[in-house]
């Protein structure tokens, strides 16, 4: 294994607004040699919640590992919070996005393979990736489908900015803005050309109420978008891979049994998208 943490504003040689981070560490997978001189491997840029205050431990170094050991490189951005508002994150996750694929030769990785995974507050970020990777806040710093993931897994995620929702994320990523917050629902943004979407909650969520991921997989659906989804009947917010590696022994909260399976569900639909190691 192979591990690098590089800051995106430095490598891009980009001004760092104050209080701006980007930092992304990349597990990349070893040389397999002679046998496989022309193997490449899927990639996945994690995304971790945190309401848009924090990122998350627990959806970061536990869902890189999970990943890798299934045949990813897998890439954790820690990107800026508040009180930076909309577009830092995205504009930082665009550039992740960029660096992945441009370096996909010197990463063994294919460079149409590369899927984004967020978590909460996090899966809002990779929803906007997903759908606003050509919109003019990022235009400056990527061209075409360049930060376009090829896919979106989103994980408990905050999705819609009316109604019963995660009103502290939208906050924090708006600063009180009533029409920015408006135009990043995702339900939304919803595109003909985005990427195809697994998504995934719990009914008993309390932090991020399930109806985010309904009223987004109706919007999905409705435009054609291939979808998968697993609406778990037990657990709260923010359960990650919701085993004792994250939470401890004897710490896990209650939870469907089944919510543990979740990633390879989500590889599953991944594959069927064409994300596989390539010989």
């Amino acid at each position: 294994m192979e591990i690098k943490v590089v800051d995106l504003y430095e490598v891009y040689g980009i001004s760092k607004p104050e209080g701006a981070i980007a930092k992304l560490t990349c597990w990349i997978q070893p040389s397999v040699g002679a046998f496989c001189e022309t193997r490449q491997y899927p990639s996945i840029l994690i995304l971790p919640g945190g309401g848009y205050s924090m990122t998350s431990p627990r959806e970061a170094e536990p869902i890189a590992m999970a990943f890798y050991s299934r045949g990813y490189n897998t890439f954790i951005l820690n990107y800026s919070c508040a009180p930076l508002r909309f577009p830092t994150a995205l504009r930082e996750a665009a550039l992740a996005m960029d660096y992945i694929r441009k370096n996909a030769d010197a990463f063994a990785s294919h460079p149409n393979k590369i899927a984004a995974i967020g978590f909460s507050a996090g899966a809002h970020l990779c929803g906007t990736l997903g759908t606003m990777y050509d919109c003019p806040e990022v235009a400056d710093l990527v061209s075409g489908n360049q930060a376009r993931p090829d896919a979106l897994a989103l994980c408990y995620p905050v999705a819609v900015s009316w109604g019963n929702t995660h009103e502290g994320s939208f906050r924090n990523l708006t600063g009180g803005d009533e029409q920015l917050r408006q135009r990043l629902s995702l339900d939304k943004l919803v595109r003909p050309d985005m990427p195809p979407v697994y998504l995934w909650h719990t009914r008993e969520d309390s932090g991020v109420p399930v109806r985010n991921s309904l009223v987004l997989a109706a919007a999905l659906e409705e435009t054609g978008i291939p979808l998968a989804m697993n609406i778990y009947c037990k657990g709260d917010h923010g359960l990650s891979l919701a085993n004792e590696q994250v939470y401890g022994v004897g710490n896990v909260p209650p939870h469907t049994k089944s919510v543990e399976t979740w990633v390879d569900s989500c590889i599953e639909f991944f594959a069927e998208q064409g994300l596989v190691i390539t010989d």
